[in-house]
């Protein structure tokens, strides 16, 4: 994401695609209860944004306002039912309904599963596996709509994408993700 700064501010990044998909990283990453807490973490990543335009990303994204059992609103992006269950569940399920909506095909070679998503959604995707955690997964990179997964011994790549792909019976991939 690239932004252009001038000595007295700091201009929007250079597509309305990287600048949503921060928001979803941030709307990810904590609860926002307001646009102009939103607009303030975007300006702290270096983006400066009008309420019109913060308000219109939000549409497009699919965010809304949500408020679980009578605590405070925020926004979200997904199925409502799916964003009450979460704290319930965690980040496994998480990650399970983003491979879910994300996911478009797997293939694999020697110890790296690759996952092809939607153009522009890789990097969310591989931040997010990042961050779960699963001890079967050294790491990743992504590009603009490939992630590369690189599978902890003794796993192959071939189990880890049907981990992911969630079409593995394997005993050892039993209750995983």
């Amino acid at each position: 994401m690239s932004t252009e700064e001038t000595a007295d501010h700091i201009i929007s990044p250079a597509t309305r695609t990287a600048r949503q998909a921060l928001i979803v990283q941030i709307l990810d990453r904590q609860k926002v209860t307001s646009q102009v807490q939103l607009s303030e973490l975007l300006l702290d990543e270096g983006i400066d944004i009008t309420q019109a335009t913060l308000s219109r990303d939000l549409d497009e994204l699919g965010a809304r306002k949500v408020r679980p059992d009578g605590g405070r609103s925020f926004y979200a992006i997904g199925p409502v039912d799916s964003i009450a269950r979460e704290d319930l569940r965690g980040p496994s399920e998480k990650l399970r309904r983003m491979l879910d909506e994300l996911l478009v095909s797997t293939d694999h070679s020697g110890n790296i599963a690759m996952l092809r998503t939607p153009p522009g959604a890789a990097q969310y995707l591989a931040s997010f596996i990042d961050r779960v955690g699963l001890k079967e997964v050294v790491g990743t990179i992504a590009g603009d709509d490939t992630v590369f997964v690189l599978a902890r011994d003794p796993l192959t790549g071939k189990e880890l994408g049907e981990l992911l792909g969630r079409r593995s019976t394997h005993p050892k991939l039993e209750g995983k993700v």
